[in-house]
């Protein structure tokens, strides 16, 4: 999980807060289950993406220069 600041309206903030007390949960189950409850999930999200997808893993000592020169060493073009 990951912390996120969000800006309520006070009658929505005790609402929550009100609702947790009353379910005998935290605030953020609350906004994490009303969340989840209002969008619809998002399908292929990270199976799409090609670097995910894969599977090829560099086994070798990188060079040193792998960070700088990322450009020579993934298109074999300069910077």
């Amino acid at each position: 999980m990951r912390r996120t600041t969000v800006m309520l309206p006070a009658d929505l903030r005790r609402r929550a807060f009100r609702r947790a007390k009353e379910q005998g949960v935290s605030f953020g189950v609350v906004v994490r289950d009303s969340l989840d409850a209002a969008l619809p999930a998002l399908e292929g999200t990270s199976g799409d993406d090609t670097l995910f997808a894969d599977g090829a893993v560099w086994r070798a000592r990188a060079p040193r220069a792998l960070a700088r020169e990322h450009d020579r060493f993934l298109y074999d073009s300069e910077p």
